[in-house]
């Protein structure tokens, strides 16, 4: 029997609750537990896909191909357990279904409405696929008193109601600010918070309070006493020096502890092995490396959440700090001083994928500086792209480009109109929508058995790797590539689509199509970023 635990959010956005869910399910898989994180998200867009990174940060992709919010990033590189479509839901998707059903006559002539047909459709997404559970942990997005949010509130109350407290819990994620000028914590916010909760007709059954400051006992007592919860279950969260030491610290305070108190079962103590070498080695590193990434969109981290924790987890792989340097492409279009000024003191370069054509002439020159100074580089996705642009230049094709950028005579990457997945060909028109029109998901690639990049992997052959892209290297330019030493070492099973490229007279030099980041976890470091960052080190001993 599945037991609930739903996530909801009070006062300001941006409280941590997709890093509180994650870590707390965490928990409960140490202790023996199987468990499933899924995200609601209140907006209407069907999903992420076709959103700006400044407005949604990163779109997280799932094996089966699903464009989810970054959240679910945290709840696999936590657990390790594999995001499915079946956990994010938004109110687009729902909305869309339900009039879908509506058009074809599926409701029989009745009136469509939020109750009972939305928190209906809502309650199914949250039960689906959850016989062989422990525990699921259902994240709401926003904060209590949206009113985009609302539907989802009701649909928990209801199924609360159906399932009754044995099998659900609420936990509520609060702020308790620091007023600097009173020199004290306030309790206020919490209470109208949980206030807004009740009159929704849901009562929280444990308070995370974060707060900048320690939480005195007598602040939990009043908490408790005016938000009608014990005094045990107000978990003080603090601010925390590593994101991987937040399940240790919640351990501590005793969360899990409580979730399990209020389900009424007993079970061992988790194992915490794992993560207190996560943490030892994120505190204890022997030596550090400064990685340059050229990208597009880093004026906001969020963008490329998941490559900032790959490349943190290749740092404990190596153990070595890793620090990141976010450099806007366009800078490198100003000239080659501008170029050298930015990218010598690095010990590796990486460009990153992204959509569009800002900033793609400063990424291959990026490239190039990599190529020449012999710096290690990791090119992902538009990364490896300008990589085999850069290449194509240098072999003699002067004006190489993708057509993603518009019209050109030498289409060096062009969109992709057909590949083979899991079901047979698919094929898209040049002119159909954004969302959902891409290469999506985990696909396999076969790797030539002498390659650097087979060695990075173990010695594999066959690979699976997640995608996110239109475009695709145009495999006719291959033999021009390979004269100039940029080698295609990784290609789809039926030989057509280039997967990855390498050069073998480089120190370290990999371009991939896909997605690597994806699929890194802290426990276990994603093969290519342990490289990268293991050549960066090299580097960084060299000069």
């Amino acid at each position: 029997m599945a037991r609930y635990i739903f996530i909801t959010g009070g006062v300001v956005s941006s409280l941590g609750k997709g890093l509180m869910a994650a870590s707390l399910a965490a928990l409960l898989q140490a202790r023996g537990f199987r468990v499933r994180i899924r995200k609601f998200d209140p907006y209407l867009n069907v999903d992420p896909g076709t959103m700006s990174p400044y407005q949604h940060g990163e779109v997280y992709v799932t094996d089966d191909g699903a464009e989810t919010d970054l959240d679910l990033g945290h709840y696999e590189r936590f657990t390790g357990v594999s995001a499915r479509q079946a956990d994010n839901i938004t109110s687009g998707r729902i909305y869309r279904d339900i009039i879908a059903k509506e058009r074809r006559g599926d409701y029989l002539g009745a009136t469509v409405q939020v109750i009972p047909h939305v928190t209906d459709a809502i309650k199914d997404f949250a039960k689906t696929e959850t016989e062989d559970l422990d525990f699921v942990l259902c994240e709401i997005g926003g904060t209590v008193g949206d009113i985009e949010g609302l539907p989802f509130i009701e649909a928990l109350r209801q199924l609360h109601n159906e399932l009754g407290r044995d099998q659900t819990c609420f936990v509520h994620v609060t702020l308790v600010p620091y007023i600097a000028a009173a020199g004290e914590l306030k309790t206020k916010p919490t209470q109208h918070s949980v206030r807004e909760m009740t009159g929704l007709g849901i009562q929280p059954d444990i308070l995370l309070c974060r707060c900048e400051k320690p939480l005195p006992d007598s602040d939990r007592a009043k908490i408790a006493l005016f938000c009608n919860v014990r005094k045990d279950a107000v978990i003080p969260a603090l601010d925390a020096p590593s994101i991987y030491s937040v399940p240790l610290q919640y351990h501590r305070d005793g969360l899990d502890s409580e979730v399990l108190r209020h389900f009424g079962m007993t079970a061992p103590l988790p194992d915490l092995s794992r993560w207190d070498d996560i943490v030892d080695r994120y505190t204890h590193p022997e030596g550090e490396v400064t990685i340059g990434v050229v990208g597009k969109y880093v004026g906001l981290p969020d963008a490329y959440k998941s490559l900032n924790e790959a490349l943190v987890h290749g740092g404990m792989a190596n153990r070595v700090k890793v620090n990141i340097r976010w450099i806007d492409a366009e800078l490198f279009e100003q000239g080659d001083d501008e170029i050298a000024a930015r990218l010598e003191p690095m010990h590796g370069i990486l460009v990153p994928g992204g959509f569009g054509e800002r900033g793609s002439e400063g990424k291959i020159a990026s490239v190039r500086f990599a190529k020449e100074r012999k710096v290690p580089f990791l090119g992902i996705c538009l990364g490896m792209q300008m990589a085999c642009i850069e290449g194509a230049r240098a072999a003699g094709h002067g004006q190489a480009s993708s057509t993603e950028f518009g019209q050109t005579a030498e289409p060096v990457v062009g969109i992709i109109t057909e590949w083979m997945g899991k079901e047979g060909l698919e094929k898209r028109s040049v002119e159909g929508d954004l969302g959902g029109t891409m290469r999506l998901g985990a696909y396999e690639a076969k790797l030539a058995g002498n390659s650097h990049v087979s060695a990075i992997y173990g010695g594999a052959t066959t690979i699976s790797e997640r995608h996110r892209h239109r475009y695709e290297v145009n495999s006719a330019y291959r033999e021009s590539l390979e004269k100039d030493g940029l080698v295609f070492s990784g290609m789809s099973p039926d030989g057509l689509l280039p997967e990855i490229v390498e050069r073998p007279d480089h120190p370290w030099f990999v371009g991939v199509q896909f997605h690597p980041e994806l699929k890194s976890r802290p426990f276990e470091p994603h093969p290519l970023f342990a490289g990268f960052i293991g050549a960066a080190l090299q580097q960084a001993r060299l000069v």
